[in-house]
């Protein structure tokens, strides 16, 4: 990086500056830090016995710098900032490698190149899979699985690395998506308000075991995606918030400067900021291999506080834009996803072609329409058929993505298999039926955990997932049962290639309101498969033309099966071809995939 990118708003290896970096050459650490309208500025650490040591402003430039020859990786340290008004303030680093576990807040000096990566064929390989299975495992890291019953009985990256791979690959995930990563005070934010951004949180070890647990993904077969927050920060003293005595890094006005959460909002506008946050998402798609970032909260830089009403914020657009068209010359293999719940055009749409920049895009819609259906009663499901019908009406406005994320699940939203109509056993095969609507209609897809074992109890970031409901039939068949859709969904070309293309998938019936039934086809290399489902407490009966003969054929995934915990005889006839098209035989609340010749 060079100063006048940074002034301009263009490094994106700010990291590389900024913070503390260890001097190889000649010993000690170098320290660097932005605080342009600071008195003073002072480095505290274990390697001055806590002691103030005084950093030297770089002429006019608001940074201030300081080597230090006793300073060494692993100890902690703090800037002393003091104000215009003379009063003092210990804060972390804000380009800080790591920190200590809350409520404690040091900085701790990391060597970046402790790990070596060993994923060089992985990485080589990568590519956005436009064409390709991206069956995403959503997960908190530290609710998993636990080692105990406390609240901080979490295992480390590296404790949990092989238990976590073997899991996501025995039930056909291709992707894990962990929420946020980096440091953040409070537990129950989950990670999305973040205190240190470029640190990877003290809760579950260091970085060079967050590489380690990356890298293992790799080597396995899978991809490591990690939640990314780029609007707003934690409002904690000895963060980001008025960090040299003035608003720096967020808003200087009230009206605009807090978020709906309480947290302060970045000021996207100011080029040292945007260095900062831009910098930052290159860091761990660089240093740690993360194969995408998942962006929250978009829709907060589009609109101000994410109210249309209020208007777009062109300068958080423009930064929005900046930054994903460096990601991608940067990382051209990573993907970027945006979590937004607006209708703001162009999102997944190159940015020279006035789009955003991003790959894929939340299609929360889906998700609203498809929860709100499931949670009608039967009988009135036929006034409300096209919520399963809509999506496709829009889908190829962009690169979707479909979504039963961690959101949908928590704060008395109730789970998703709770979300099913009906008393507990009625839950599961519409569930089942559900989710192969969700996998056969066109997308990636992305599942919180817990919900491959049908799980009852809302979310908790403080309890480890309920694994004893394996022990019941239900629950066990289910898990199995979504373990084979998922391994369908990736090994059927079908199901995942072509999906952005409107020649590969037709309705077949999209009107049967009265039967609650729904028809389509995706077709891919060479590959023809029909979804058939009826989503009605009764069996039925139903006819589809299709425009050429069907000849034979097979059926690949009843949702119904007795051996999920249905009621169908495997080998059972659940379709029979005719001269112009396709006869169904559909149990109640059911879901069919079949191939076509």
């Amino acid at each position: 990086m060079t100063l006048s990118q940074f002034w301009s708003g263009n490094a994106f290896d700010a990291y590389t500056y900024f913070g503390a970096h260890i001097d190889a050459a000649n010993g000690g650490v170098t320290f660097r830090t932005w605080a342009p309208s600071a008195l003073a500025v002072s480095v505290i650490g274990e390697f001055s016995s806590w002691q103030p040591v005084q950093m030297y402003p770089i002429e006019r430039s608001g940074i201030f710098e300081l080597h230090c020859p006793s300073a060494q990786a692993g100890q902690m340290y703090k800037y002393v900032i003091t104000d215009s008004k003379g009063c003092s303030r210990e804060h972390c680093d804000p380009y800080g490698f790591g920190m200590e576990l809350r409520p404690a807040f040091a900085s701790i000096i990391v060597d970046l190149g402790q790990y070596a990566f060993t994923d060089s064929e992985w990485m080589a390989a990568r590519d956005k899979c436009y064409d390709r299975p991206v069956n995403i495992y959503e997960m908190h890291l530290g609710a998993w699985i636990k080692t105990g019953d406390g609240l901080t009985d979490w295992h480390t990256y590296e404790s949990i690395a092989d238990s976590l791979i073997d899991y996501c690959k025995d039930n056909g995930y291709t992707h894990i998506e962990f929420l946020p990563l980096a440091e953040h005070p409070s537990d129950n934010s989950w990670g999305y308000q973040i205190t240190g951004f470029f640190s990877p949180t003290a809760r579950y070890g260091t970085a060079a075991q967050l590489k380690k647990l990356v890298d293992k993904c790799h080597n396995a077969g899978l991809g490591v995606i990690m939640d990314f927050v780029p609007v707003h920060f934690a409002v904690d003293d000895y963060g980001l918030r008025r960090y040299d005595g003035t608003p720096l890094y967020e808003y200087p006005a009230d009206d605009v400067g807090e978020s709906e959460w309480g947290t302060c909002n970045f000021i996207h506008s100011r080029r040292e900021v945007q260095c900062f946050i831009q910098s930052c998402a290159n860091y761990w798609l660089t240093e740690f291999h993360f194969d995408g970032l998942r962006m929250d909260a978009i829709s907060r830089a589009i609109y101000w506080l994410g109210d249309e009403r209020r208007g777009v914020n062109e300068r958080s657009i423009e930064f929005i834009q900046k930054m994903n068209s460096g990601l991608q010359r940067l990382h051209p293999t990573a993907m970027l996803i945006a979590e937004d719940s607006t209708h703001y055009p162009k999102l997944t749409a190159p940015v020279e072609y006035g789009g955003l920049g991003f790959d894929y895009k939340w299609d929360l819609g889906w998700m609203h329409d498809t929860l709100n259906y499931m949670r009608t009663p039967p009988d009135e499901r036929k006034y409300h058929h096209h919520k399963l019908t809509f999506s496709m009406q829009y889908f190829y406005n962009e690169l979707h993505l479909l979504p039963l994320s961690h959101d949908e699940v928590v704060h008395g939203k109730a789970t998703i298999i709770q979300k099913m109509w009906g008393q507990y056993e009625q839950k599961f095969p519409q569930a089942r039926a559900m989710y192969m609507y969700m996998y056969a209609h066109p997308g990636k897809k992305l599942s919180f955990m817990g919900n491959e074992i049908a799980h009852f109890r809302e979310w908790d970031e403080c309890r480890q997932q309920d694994w004893e409901l394996l022990k019941y039939p239900l629950h066990d068949a289910f898990r199995r049962y979504m373990a084979e859709l998922c391994a369908l969904y990736s090994e059927q070309p079908a199901l995942h290639c072509k999906e952005y293309d409107p020649a590969a998938f037709r309705w077949l019936d999209a009107d049967a309101a009265d039967k609650s039934v729904y028809v389509f086809v995706r077709q891919a290399e060479g590959q023809t498969i029909c979804a058939a489902f009826n989503f009605s407490d009764q069996p039925q009966r139903h006819s589809v033309h299709t425009e050429k003969r069907v000849k034979k054929t097979k059926v690949l995934l009843c949702s119904d099966w007795q051996r999920f915990g249905g009621q169908t005889v495997e080998g059972a006839s659940l379709v029979s071809p005719t001269t112009d098209g396709l006869i169904f035989t559909l149990p109640p609340f059911c879901g069919v995939l079949i191939e076509l010749q």
